[in-house]
């Protein structure tokens, strides 16, 4: 897990112009780059560092400033950031992963126009806390909150990040089912040993397992205090 920049696959792409004048001009062009790396900021939107031809690097674009090359820009739709993102970034702390059974795979994400945008997987940006000794302040390893962003390369040009709640894939041998799934949100923190059980008291490689004592007298030789209401 990297600290506020990672690496991603590299996507020859092109950007928009006005992007690397702040908006203020060249509105309508567009330049060749390769993206190849994210810097991600807590409470700020997934944002991409650049390489362009001349060979200067810009940091730090939004994922609306990308079109894919293949497309003239006049064919592909200017898309705001927050139709293109839903979520900012979760921590300053990303991880960026290509899951091999995604890979190369089509899918749809609900757009906030609730219209379904499709495109195709390129690579998940998680998030987490790495360090008890930092303060989290954070909402990535809280169950309910969290999300992770899968990046598409869409049909009509541009680019989305998404989470898992807005988008459907496709996979030819496996998925036959289109309805929109109307599943709950997980809320419980699964824990493998949150249950009465404790390794015996020796020395042996291959222990035992064992209930935890519950009787008031095995706890008061151990010098442990019965609760009382």
């Amino acid at each position: 897990m990297s600290y506020l920049n990672a690496n991603i696959p590299p996507i020859y792409c092109k950007v928009r112009k006005e992007y690397l004048y702040d908006l203020k001009k060249h509105h309508g062009e567009s330049e060749d780059c390769v993206v190849f790396g994210l810097t991600s900021i807590s409470g700020r939107a997934i944002l991409f560092n650049i390489m362009l031809p001349n060979g200067a690097c810009f940091w730090r674009l939004p994922i609306s400033a990308f079109f894919q090359k293949s497309f003239d820009r006049a064919d592909v739709p200017n898309m705001q950031t927050h139709e293109l993102e839903l979520w900012n970034c979760f921590s300053y702390w990303p991880s960026v992963h290509c899951f091999d059974w995604l890979a190369g795979i089509k899918g749809k994400y609900l757009g906030l126009d609730k219209k379904f945008y499709h495109g195709e997987y390129l690579f998940t940006i998680d998030w987490g806390h790495p360090d008890v000794n930092i303060l989290d302040v954070e909402h990535s390893e809280i169950p309910q909150e969290h999300k992770c962003a899968h990046v598409m390369a869409l049909s009509n040009g541009n680019y989305a990040a998404q989470p898992n709640n807005r988008i459907l894939w496709h996979v030819n041998s496996y998925t036959t089912d289109n309805s929109w799934p109307d599943y709950k949100v997980q809320t419980t923190y699964w824990d493998a040993e949150d249950n009465d059980m404790v390794t015996e008291d020796s020395d042996k490689m291959f222990y035992e397992m064992e209930e935890k004592r519950k009787n008031t007298e095995s706890n008061v030789t151990r010098g442990v205090r019965k609760r009382t209401k």
